[in-house]
């Protein structure tokens, strides 16, 4: 069913790295959704696959020191719904994914592998992407990784360990995430609206409001 080259399986951040040094047109698989797909439909025939799934260090969402939250690349959708932190700071987040195909596909898909695709999905967090490569570990904002659509800044032998949500961009903020699509559920956004709202200490007025929009160009847009 599958024309893969061959398969190879990293044990950790490290070894990805020098599988992907030695495999330069190899292609990373995480959970599969989308490049299994891809294969099946003859657009990766015949590609090596580098796996990084069994990298648990890439998986789960924590705090780092300064109050931003870590979400490893390798958290699946599920896992982010029900997470803690997630629901206590950024619960949109949660329902955002929620929505992301169905129950198998929340399973096995991860957030990483949504980004690194290139799917345009609304960024009201200021994210910031950690990609780490030969050349060590780079932090950039999430509207730069986007280059245009199905295409997003990875150089040679990088991959995406991280998404990092800044204190300042999550604290005090509540939103609400709106998905279109043909079907309610189990179906791929037409469209997708994200909105977040931050008051006043005194909680009479607005201080920040933050739209941005999924789907609706070749990159995330902000309102």
């Amino acid at each position: 069913m599958y024309d893969i080259k061959a398969l190879y399986e990293a044990e950790s951040v490290e070894h990805a790295i020098q599988l992907l040094t030695e495999h330069p047109e190899a292609q990373i698989i995480a959970g599969g959704s989308d490049v299994l797909v891809q294969m099946r439909e003859g657009k990766r025939a015949g590609k090596e696959l580098v796996s990084i799934y069994k990298i648990d260090d890439m998986r789960g969402v924590s705090y780092e020191e300064d109050g931003a939250i870590r979400i490893g690349s390798l958290t699946s959708f599920s896992h982010i719904t029900k997470d803690p932190i997630i629901q206590k700071h950024i619960n949109v987040l949660g329902e955002a994914v929620d929505m992301v195909g169905g129950p198998q596909i929340r399973n096995i898909g991860t957030i990483g592998g949504n980004t690194c695709n290139g799917g345009t999905s609304a960024d009201a967090w200021d994210a910031i992407i950690e990609i780490t490569g030969p050349d060590g570990v780079r932090r950039i904002p999430i509207k730069d990784f986007y280059i245009k659509a199905g295409v997003v800044d990875l150089r040679p032998a990088e991959i995406q360990t991280a998404i990092i949500i800044p204190k300042a961009a999550y604290e005090g903020y509540y939103g609400h995430y709106i998905k279109y699509a043909m079907r309610n559920a189990m179906d791929i956004a037409t469209t997708g609206c994200s909105v977040n709202v931050k008051l006043s200490e005194d909680k009479k007025t607005i201080a920040d409001v933050r739209i941005a929009y999924g789907v609706a160009g070749p990159v995330a847009m902000r309102a």
